[in-house]
């Protein structure tokens, strides 16, 4: 499917299977524009990948039905659009991403490539269209956050989801902890929540995991999209057995990159009941992922939380010992998490919108 009038075309994007592939072209330039652009906005290259690492998350998977395309202009590659639907039963929902260089500001590329989305999101049957973006810190008219925690610019990318009928629902806070000397203040923290999760002990896996822990670990994981503070934002209940967990552990063994799984297990039941997880790709001297970080309901108020994310970063100092840092993110309003990241010596580094368009 290719838009767009004289000038701006929106190729779509082919997902080669081997990024040696002689289709495999395109792709690379989707990668290198995801990398600039990324770098563009925040003025690091933390979130940077290879394209071999990013390919096996394009790879078709029967829970995700993805749509992408390349932005072409004047015969450059400058940007790069993607659309996502949930496969769950009866989902609503769709997320998606429009990523420019700042010189293709100002030709209308935004608008189209948008008007493309939703057109796309009512031929899938759906109805509600969220979207994650970074707004760097700059003085002047900020936009705040209906849940009362925090606030972004009004800058470009503020006033086009605006502009375009978006709602700002939430503020997500990227932190960032220096691994560099932080050893003692984890010792500490680890040695007092151990003390407070009295019955459970610390299990640790990198990918497969265990046999033995498939089942609960997947059902963990398909709470991270209900149990988590979401403001006015809407997910779809996923669903979660074994063949999709391997399927998400497949996509990280494929492309190389090391995760590690920290787990506190109830010692009488043998539950699992919180987990945190640590990825870093195959350059071991690049920043860490801080990714899923859970702590089940039911076994909440032992200082599970405190517990499984120190001891991951204790191990991941023998992991990879050249990564100088870690980032996560984090919902404003999730007071619980921060605190417990402010302690481990997480600073602030950035902010993300979570914007939300309801179709009519």
């Amino acid at each position: 499917m290719t838009t767009l009038t004289a000038g701006p075309e929106l190729r779509p994007l082919h997902i080669p299977t081997s990024i040696d592939a002689p289709d495999a072209a395109d792709f690379r330039d989707m990668v290198r524009l995801r990398n600039l652009i990324y770098a563009e906005i925040s003025g690091h290259d933390d979130g940077s990948m290879p394209a071999d690492e990013l390919l096996p998350m394009y790879q078709p998977k029967p829970d995700m039905k993805r749509y992408a395309w390349i932005v072409v202009f004047h015969g450059e590659v400058v940007g790069r659009v993607g659309l996502e639907f949930p496969q769950e039963e009866g989902a609503r929902t769709g997320f998606w991403h429009i990523d420019l260089r700042r010189s293709a500001w100002g030709h209308g590329i935004g608008r189209t490539a948008f008007a493309l989305i939703e057109s796309v999101a009512r031929e899938e049957g759906r109805s509600v269209l969220q979207a994650w973006a970074e707004h760097p810190a700059v003085e002047g008219p900020q936009v705040a956050a209906p849940t009362g925690f925090g606030a972004i610019p009004e800058d470009h990318a503020a006033r086009f989801f605006l502009a375009s009928g978006n709602t700002l629902e939430q503020i997500v806070r990227v932190s960032a902890l220096d691994l560099e000397g932080s050893r003692p203040n984890l010792e500490s923290l680890l040695a007092a929540a151990e003390g407070a999760a009295a019955g459970y002990r610390v299990v640790q896996w990198t990918l497969p995991t265990p046999d033995e822990f498939v089942d609960a670990f997947a059902w963990m994981k398909s709470r991270m999209v209900t149990d988590a503070p979401s403001a006015g934002l809407e997910f779809d209940e996923e669903v979660w057995d074994a063949a999709r967990l391997r399927r998400y552990e497949r996509d990280y063994l494929d492309a190389g990159r090391h995760l590690l799984v920290t787990a506190a297990q109830h010692v009488d039941t043998g539950e699992l009941a919180a987990f945190n997880e640590l990825v870093i790709g195959k350059d071991r001297a690049a920043a860490t992922h801080q990714e899923d970080t859970l702590v089940v309901a039911s076994h909440r108020g032992h200082r599970l939380g405190m517990l499984v994310k120190c001891a991951g970063l204790l191990a991941w100092h023998e992991v990879a010992p050249d990564s100088p840092r870690v980032i996560t993110y984090n919902a404003e309003e999730n007071r619980p998490m921060l605190s417990i990241n402010e302690e481990i010596g997480f600073r602030p580094l950035s902010y993300e919108g979570v914007w939300k368009k309801v179709l009519d």
